[in-house]
């Protein structure tokens, strides 16, 4: 797990931009609401937002960015003002919550801005419990968000737009089989059931801070789309949130609000949520229990007793999300690797035919769109296979044949990236043998998502041509997928 937060590869840097620009938004943030005359609420709650909009907001351009950014407070402040007015009113701030949490599920069927804007919705709405805010202090809080949202959009937009510099990131398509809109409306009715369940029995074990455990539930539904995925992701934030609070005992708690010290390691906790979020979620969750201990200190109610409770909420929140993926319109493991292993097989053809293309000379071919959705569509695999492989994952074989599946699949996007190489060199010729490799990795993969026979890779020694080694390595790969993609029903590759 080090290896993957601290050696895995960045391209471009990209991750460490990506934190120290939030630690930077996070702080302008902050220090404006100062200047305005915010209250530490005022200044926590600003702090929040530009978090929120620094990290939630990820639509392929800048230009969606920027438009997704201004309408964060027109999906939170509505929110913020129905959870203060409904403050001492239980059952129907309760329920309005549930709604909450089901249309910010429902609203990512809009892609990423109605992912970013329910989250935010979501957020402001936890964040008024987490502070206990009143109407008496809405007029302080509307100007914290607003002036934080635009303190973090100044960052990202003009003072930092490292994106401007490199294209639009390529996103795959929501798969057919198990299409986007489905998916979503399920998610929502699963997540409302946990979050409802978490809501029960988080008032159960404590009156005060029984959101903590519908925030677990809400965030484990994240990102996440089969029951395996879910039942992973919610033992990872049990693991990080447990780990912690460990650190909690031996820094938060020491330093008890101290205002410098709390400032600069609330900074570190920022940079480290932003940096590992997209390679260890157990790891951002330690950053993010972190920062809340060091903020429940400086509001002056962090103890060992309040982290004990955070611990307890938590395993609530994951037991309700494990619950409602179980037995509540369930979407399995299976179905949704399937599909992504599909497109992925498709991608390679595609890649396959561009490159060949160049190659023959061809105006406009350029495979270099179709690797990066190729790179996509492989992320996306291995987020659904993830249950599988992992360590306490109990079924031995079916872990095997995801890990092979897996490692075959990154050997057809290594031999894609070595012929698109090739293509690229304006020196490189057209051979006639090409037409033909290309043909049998197009029929390779035909067979392999169509059900037909995987054609044998043509024997004899490997070519001297860089382009017809690739393409004769990409053969060897889709000839040896055949074998764990088709295990007998009772040990598929992704039963779960």
């Amino acid at each position: 797990m080090l290896k993957k937060v601290f050696v895995s590869p960045v391209p471009g840097r990209s991750r460490l931009r990506f934190a120290a620009r939030a630690v930077l938004g996070i702080g302008l943030a902050v220090v404006v609401c100062g200047l305005a005359g915010t209250s530490l609420i005022g200044a926590i709650i600003g702090g929040l937002a530009a978090l929120l909009a620094l990290f939630t907001v990820t639509d392929a351009t800048v230009r969606g960015q920027a438009v997704t950014t201004a309408l964060l407070p027109v999906a939170g402040l509505p929110v913020l003002t129905a959870a203060a007015a409904l403050h001492d009113l239980p059952v129907a701030r309760d329920l309005t919550f549930l709604a909450v949490v089901g249309a910010g599920v429902y609203a990512r069927r809009w892609g990423p801005r109605g992912h970013s804007l329910g989250v935010f919705a979501f957020m402001t709405f936890f964040i008024a419990q987490f502070l206990h805010a009143t109407t008496d202090r809405l007029p302080e809080m509307y100007a914290a968000v607003l002036l934080s949202v635009a303190a973090a959009a100044a960052v990202r937009f003009g003072l930092w737009c490292y994106e401007r510099r490199r294209p639009a990131p390529a996103v795959p398509a929501p798969p057919a089989g198990t299409g986007l809109a489905r998916i979503t409306t399920r998610q929502a009715v699963q997540a409302t059931a946990g979050a409802g369940f978490a809501l029960v029995v988080g008032q159960l074990v404590s009156g005060d801070r029984w959101y903590w455990a519908v925030g677990a539930t809400w965030w484990v539904f994240v990102n996440t789309t089969s029951r395996g995925e879910t039942l992973v992701r919610g033992f990872r934030r049990v693991l990080g949130t447990v780990v912690g609070i460990g650190l909690g005992f031996l820094i938060a708690v020491p330093v008890a609000g101290a205002p410098v010290s709390t400032a600069v390691l609330a900074a570190a906790c920022v940079f480290g949520i932003f940096y590992t979020a997209a390679v260890s979620y157990t790891w951002m969750m330690l950053c993010v229990t972190l920062l809340a201990e060091l903020l429940y200190g400086l509001l002056g109610f962090l103890s060992p007793g309040l982290l004990a409770l955070r611990l307890a909420e938590t395993g609530v929140g994951a037991l309700g999300a494990a619950l409602a993926v179980l037995f509540v319109l369930p979407v399995t493991t299976h179905a949704v690797t399937d599909v992504w292993i599909q497109r992925a097989l498709h991608c390679v053809h595609a890649c396959t035919a561009q490159a060949a293309a160049r190659l023959a000379g061809t105006e406009g071919a350029d495979p270099a769109p179709r690797v990066a959705e190729l790179e996509q569509l492989l992320g996306r695999v291995r987020l659904s296979v993830a249950p599988l492989v992992h360590p306490l994952s109990p079924m031995y074989g079916r872990k095997r044949r995801a890990r092979l599946v897996l490692g075959l699949l990154d050997d057809c996007a290594r031999e894609i990236r070595g012929l698109v190489a090739v293509a690229a060199d304006p020196e490189a010729s057209h051979d006639a043998r090409l037409a033909a490799a290309c043909w049998r990795v197009e029929a390779a993969v035909e067979a392999l998502t169509g059900g037909g026979t995987v054609p044998a890779r043509a024997g004899g020694p490997r070519a001297a041509e860089p382009a017809l080694a690739h393409l004769h390595d990409l053969e060897h790969a889709l000839a040896e997928l055949a074998a764990p993609l088709r295990s007998p029903s009772g040990s598929r590759l992704a039963g779960a």
